[in-house]
């Protein structure tokens, strides 16, 4: 299953090297085609504009039959998630994203850059049914402006960390 899964990988990579949109970018780390990173920024028109936001993607040996396991590596603050090392969605213990599509809603149609572009769309359309940070999910429905506020504070964090990164 592993050549399998490789090689759809492969056709992952090579989609995305030719069909990315300027606002993602993913690849390999290592030269293992299991072991992703990806950095999403945040949609533009939008409180999370400006935003660089970095991932892990690892990928199961059955993928694309199992979903890989995504999460973020830069804080956010979300109705849906909200620490370093957590993800957007709600999280359990083990750190683990649950996004419909990386659940009970997985196809192996679904592929890298699908998965990146779902991600990036929910920071702007939270799922507020099942929050993992209550404290931003009360924000974002009763004070809007104090949770723009706080989102806000988390761009400008972001990108003060990817330009430590690169000053580096």
């Amino acid at each position: 299953m592993a050549r399998d899964a490789t090689k759809r990988l492969m056709l992952d990579l090579r989609k995305l090297q030719e069909d990315l949109p300027e606002s993602i970018c993913a690849s390999p780390v290592d030269s293992d085609i299991f072991r992703w990173q990806a950095v999403i920024l945040g949609p533009d028109n939008t409180e999370w504009e400006g935003g660089i936001f970095s991932l892990s993607l690892n990928f199961p040996d059955d993928y694309p039959n199992k979903p890989p396991r995504v999460k973020f590596l830069t804080r956010i603050f979300h109705p849906n998630g909200e620490k370093k090392g957590f993800n957007l969605c709600s999280v359990y213990q083990d750190g683990s994203i649950c996004l419909d599509i990386l659940q009970n809603e997985w196809s192996p149609v679904f592929d890298v850059h699908g998965i990146l572009i779902s991600i990036q769309s929910l920071l702007t359309d939270p799922n507020n049914r099942s929050p993992a940070n209550n404290e931003a999910a009360k924000l974002y429905q009763e004070n809007r402006s104090e949770y723009i506020r706080r989102v806000k504070s988390v761009v400008a964090e972001s990108i003060s960390a990817a330009e430590s990164v690169l000053n580096s």
